[in-house]
């Protein structure tokens, strides 16, 4: 196997409220190879969005702080890295698609002008060699009149071609590793498809790692070669998508799993997992998935897990 290209030991990603510290982040581990693509899942307030502006060192300041742990990229901990070596390696070396196009493109400057700055700083194009390559980035991620659109701005886009620029921006200086957070968010199916089958092809012909984060494990099933199932800070099983979709070992997973709805199904209602996901910090003792989990019992409630598993790659926190 090769050597993880991002390894996240025990990372604990704390904001500062009147309360005093939260921990949205709790301790997780995580590796990526290069070439691959890694899915985290999990429901809103699990983490996975902390753990990505954790990685490209963009947590809101200075609410948001790392608490604790390492980021190792290429040999490199981004937890204790300077601001300005950040600076160097968003956009070059490591790249994000966030969830929303629209809030994430400046609608002040054409698509053109966007795609063109990242590779002026980054790659030290010229202005006329930055913005033939733009028009070629547009061409690589499908969008048609590549030459008229780099003069338009985002508001005269639809969501699945902002969707698109987004992902022209996040490539256009060849990252090793991409960060994609919920890409799909807001689109319709179609253009959902499209989008995934896009990442699928760039991520194949590049050998980009991808790390994919959302809550839709169809998503998961389509694209991914590892899933991390996140829950209340913490990763709670990890492994080949093989082994969580056919072999979940922990409740968690599996209620996630039931969720979805099937296509043989003759109607009724769709499984839920019973209760919500706790508040960050308001469970100190044992699993923290305990309170709604059918198969809890009292060590559940005093101790807290660790992840283990008999098989290589698959692991779960659960005492069962």
């Amino acid at each position: 196997m090769a050597e993880p290209l991002m390894t996240i030991q025990n990372l604990q990603t704390h904001f500062v409220t009147d309360k005093g510290a939260v921990p949205a982040v709790d301790g997780i581990d995580l590796h990526i190879r290069k070439g691959e693509i890694v899915g985290i899942v999990g429901e809103s307030g699990c983490g996975k969005s902390v753990t990505s502006l954790s990685i490209m060192g963009l947590l809101p300041k200075p609410a948001g702080t790392i608490a604790g742990g390492h980021i190792y990229f290429k040999g490199e901990d981004l937890a204790v890295t300077r601001e300005r070596r950040m600076q160097a390696l968003r956009g070059n070396e490591i790249s994000m698609i966030f969830q929303e196009p629209m809030t994430s493109l400046n609608p002040l400057m054409t698509i053109g002008e966007q795609i063109s700055e990242s590779l002026r700083i980054h790659r030290r194009m010229s202005r006329k060699e930055a913005w033939r390559e733009s028009i070629a980035m547009l061409d690589k991620v499908g969008i048609c009149r590549a030459e008229s659109i780099v003069r338009e701005y985002p508001h005269q886009l639809s969501g699945g071609m902002r969707q698109r620029v987004m992902i022209a921006i996040a490539l256009c200086c060849e990252p090793e590793l991409l960060i994609a957070d919920e890409p799909t968010t807001a689109l319709d199916v179609t253009i959902q498809a499209q989008i995934l089958d896009l990442m699928k092809k760039l991520n194949e012909e590049t050998g980009t790692a991808i790390l994919m984060i959302t809550h839709d494990l169809g998503v998961v099933a389509e694209t991914c070669h590892r899933v991390v199932v996140m829950y209340a800070g913490k990763v709670v099983e990890e492994g080949s998508v093989k082994d969580i979709f056919y072999k979940p070992r922990h409740p968690y997973t599996r209620g996630l799993i039931r969720s979805i709805p099937k296509m043989d199904s003759d109607g009724g209602r769709l499984y839920s997992i019973p209760g919500s996901v706790p508040l960050p910090g308001t469970i100190t003792e044992g699993c923290r998935f305990a309170p709604r989990c059918e198969h809890a019992y009292e060590r559940c409630r005093t101790e807290i897990p660790e992840l283990q598993g008999e098989e290589p790659g698959h692991r779960s926190r659960c005492w069962l």
